[in-house]
């Protein structure tokens, strides 16, 4: 093998090498884009349950409020009922006061 002969084979051999890491190279980021595309959609799935899981429980708490809020009504009315009655009691008590103290003849 003369020198010419072993110059083409060391360009040939750089050639298929640089040609191989070429290949090589596309086909790992080939892989690590599939991957990466798995894991996005596995993500995107686990979110979206995420947020339904989270939706129901908000409307959960959204309904435990509202009965909250509706025996808190039951408790606002039952003060006023206990107003009025007060207010009633209160207008006996001075009416009684009147007549038995006389404050009424002073006038």
């Amino acid at each position: 093998m003369n020198e010419a002969q072993t110059w083409a084979m060391i360009g040939s051999f750089v050639t298929l090498m640089g040609g191989m890491l070429t290949i090589v190279s596309t086909l790992f980021l080939r892989v690590v884009r599939a991957e990466i595309g798995g894991l996005r959609g596995e993500m995107r799935g686990e979110i979206g349950g995420l947020r339904g899981e989270m939706n129901a429980r908000f409307e959960a708490m959204n309904a435990r409020f509202d009965a909250v809020d509706v025996r808190f009504d039951a408790v606002d009315r039952r003060i006023d009922g206990i107003d009025k009655r007060i207010d009633g009691i209160d207008r006996d008590v001075r009416a009684l006061v009147k007549n038995t103290f006389g404050l009424d003849r002073d006038q």
